[in-house]
């Protein structure tokens, strides 16, 4: 009895043996470098889609020489309008502006022998005056004269009365010749000169109405031209709505596709616009033509496409001189993003889906909690801030670790 009681007392002293530390893969935390290559689905879209209308001009169609899909060029005639009445017009504004330019010969000519002769009347008019006053002052000195000689009975009354009568005379000559003097200054000054004044008003009038008429034939000109519809670019008719006899209208009567360059518009989400750089390369390929790679480059990442998503849109531009990428064609496009450097651990260390834990070992073997922030991840390698170079970190971040709890560290 003794000894089993001493064999239980025993038994009970044994301490119980420690549980063996869990073997975990670990990693080393190390500065590194990543540059994502993203891959985007998108479709193509034409570089210009220009709407074409004819809204100035009520004339018919004479002929449309392109259909819906044809390839045009820059300055190709799409279509021509019936111009005849225009034409017609075009010709009567062209002969009123050869008849006033006529006419501005003629006024000028006419306005140079007005005002050639008014100038003339008026020296001959002040000249006149001249003699008039000379013929005045000569006979009324010959009246002082007779009026002393009478006063002395050396000549008769009848002598004396016939000079008092020339003198009159002389005086309304000279009164005659004043009002022709003021008669030829003011045609003087009404025919005025070539550049001011009745005769230079004349010239001018017909100077405007000949700029007028060649103006109107000018803008007729311009209408005419505009009855040829021509391509504004290197394209494909998507859309024509004209045919001969009838009238544009204000509807769009054609649809031209600018393709050459083409952009690509991809879909992409904020994660992968992050890293996407204006000017990055791009290789695009086509679903409808395996095998065959399009080099492009981003000309612009564009915010949320409806206010609220997440939904983002990259645009690149590409060379497509065969055209054979259309509107709307499927792509997928592969984009190198801009270089990330900073602290690199294994994409699967993070304990969360939010990528803002993992489970760091400690020297004394135990594992701790460290809150990190994600700045840029691949397939494999994610980039965060938060750790040392140096640190060493669990791995698998799965694996349902506790805090202090102490492992051995594996590879």
């Amino acid at each position: 009895m003794v000894t089993v009681v001493l064999l239980a007392a025993c038994s009970r002293a044994r301490p119980t043996p420690a549980p063996t530390p869990q073997t975990v893969q670990v990693s080393v935390a190390q500065f590194t470098s990543l540059a994502p290559v993203e891959t985007l689905a998108g479709i193509a879209a034409p570089y210009q889609n220009v709407a074409m209308q004819e809204t100035s001009l009520s004339e018919p169609t004479l002929r449309v020489n392109v259909n819906e899909g044809d390839i045009v060029h820059r300055g190709e005639v799409l279509a021509v309008l019936n111009t005849d009445d225009l034409q017609a017009s075009l010709q009567a504004d062209l002969a009123n502006a050869q008849s006033f330019g006529a006419r501005v010969s003629q006024y000028t000519y006419q306005a140079g022998e007005a005002i050639s002769q008014s100038g003339d009347q008026a020296r001959f008019a002040r000249a006149a005056l001249a003699q008039a006053q000379q013929t005045l002052k000569y006979d009324q000195s010959n009246l002082v004269r007779d009026q002393q000689l009478y006063a002395q009975q050396y000549i008769a009354l009848q002598a004396l009365q016939q000079q008092q009568t020339l003198v009159r005379n002389d005086q309304q000559a000279v009164q005659s010749a004043i009002s022709n003097v003021k008669s030829a200054m003011s045609a003087v000054q009404a025919n005025g000169t070539m550049s001011q004044g009745m005769q230079a008003s004349n010239v001018q009038n017909s100077q405007a109405s000949q700029a007028q008429a060649y103006a109107q034939a000018d803008q007729l000109r311009a209408e005419i031209a505009r009855g040829t519809i021509v391509s504004p670019v290197d394209g494909v008719v998507v859309n024509r709505n004209l045919n001969p006899g009838e009238y544009p209208g204000t509807r769009q009567i054609f649809t031209v596709q600018q393709l050459d360059p083409i952009f690509a518009v991809f879909n992409a989400s904020g994660a992968q616009v992050t890293g996407i750089a204006t000017g990055a390369p791009v290789k695009i390929q086509s679903v409808d033509q395996p095998g065959t790679t399009y080099q492009g480059k981003i000309v612009a990442v564009l915010g949320q496409v409806t206010p609220g998503s997440t939904n983002f849109v990259v645009k690149a531009l590409l060379r497509n001189p065969q055209y054979r990428l259309r509107s709307g064609m499927v792509l997928s496009g592969t984009v190198q993003e801009t270089a990330t450097s900073g602290i690199g651990i294994p994409a699967t260390a993070f304990l969360d889906d939010s990528h803002t834990t993992v489970m760091t070992v400690e020297s004394n073997g135990t594992v701790q909690t460290s809150k990190v922030q994600e700045l840029r991840t691949d397939s494999s390698t994610s980039i965060v801030s938060g750790l040392s170079a140096g640190a060493r970190i669990v791995t698998n971040g799965q694996l349902g670790l506790a805090a202090g709890q102490r492992i051995v560290a594996g590879r």
